[in-house]
């Protein structure tokens, strides 16, 4: 049963395993932005899949778990949006922790090309 509705996050618009994140830094082109580095690469779905990372560089835990849920809202909304599809992972720099909502969406929006951003 999904219980998500139609802006969901669901597992499927997901990276879950070390190989995937691994393929995409490989394989992937960067797009720096001021507070995060956008990886890009192809996908081999129909759909885009994203993926956050934070390490402990940026802060402590708190800081961590709030830059990740502000990516995760911000790409809940739009993921479905990114042409073409493709395999995407976040990183956040070590002063991602002083981006406001509205710094990090047009950020993320304009590394991955969504429009309207």
């Amino acid at each position: 049963m999904n219980r998500q509705g139609p802006f969901g996050f669901p597992k499927h618009a997901r990276l879950r395993k070390r190989g995937e994140y691994l393929r995409v830094q490989g394989a992937g082109r960067r797009y720096h932005t001021e507070h995060f580095v956008v990886l890009s690469a192809p996908a081999a779905r129909v759909t885009s899949r994203i993926g956050i990372t934070v390490s402990s560089r940026v802060g402590n835990a708190v800081v961590r778990n709030r830059i990740k849920r502000l990516i995760r809202e911000i790409l809940r909304v739009s993921w479905r949006r990114i042409e073409p599809a493709g395999d995407i992972v976040v990183i956040a720099k070590p002063n991602a922790a002083e981006a406001t909502h509205a710094n990090a969406a047009t950020e993320l929006h304009r590394a991955l090309g969504i429009a309207g951003a």
